[in-house]
């Protein structure tokens, strides 16, 4: 199932909605202004609160954490140190991590786990401007055919990496 996500750093206060390919409204960004803390829900069409996706402070390595229902259920970080690869870590409760591993910055990535691909995420085959294509494998049963969690993922990937593509110029590469 393909999503379209409006490309931009995420700011404080921004809201947007995560449309399917066929342009119908099919999630709601709301990015929480006034708190001390980078803070996003991922809504329903209907407003009703799906996840919850906030940066952890005071930590070594940057890191978000994903809440449905109150409860942590990922957290995403980013790996110690790997000099071959730009690769983040999902550590999901009560199921095996989930690797991201591509170019984050030219949005041109893939989420997987140990029973292959979770999502593809890309802005390569878009012609929409500032948009990118979060492409989830729902046929899947278990945790990766979910497409809320692959789109918090993904919004917690591209809140940790806009702080790196703020300090970068496009022709640094």
């Amino acid at each position: 199932m393909k999503f379209l996500v409006r490309e931009r750093f995420f700011d404080i206060g921004d809201d947007f909605w995560v449309t399917t390919e066929n342009g119908e409204k099919a999630y709601h960004i709301d990015g929480k202004a006034l708190r001390i803390r980078t803070t996003f829900h991922l809504e329903d069409p209907k407003g009703n609160v799906l996840t919850t996706i906030r940066r952890k402070l005071f930590k070594v390595r940057d890191q978000m954490r994903i809440e449905r229902d109150g409860k942590t259920v990922a957290t995403v970080r980013e790996r110690l140190m790997d000099p071959l690869k730009e690769k983040l870590v999902v550590e999901i409760e009560g199921g095996p991590d989930w690797e991201v591993t591509g170019d984050f910055l030219g949005k041109e990535y893939v989420v997987s786990d140990p029973n292959g691909t979770v999502a593809h995420i890309s802005r390569k085959l878009l012609r929409i401007r500032d948009t990118y294509a979060v492409d989830v494998n729902t046929h899947r049963s278990d945790l990766g055919g979910d497409p809320v969690l692959a789109l918090s993922v993904a919004v917690a990937v591209d809140s940790l990496t806009a702080d790196d593509k703020k300090g970068k110029d496009k022709d640094d590469k």
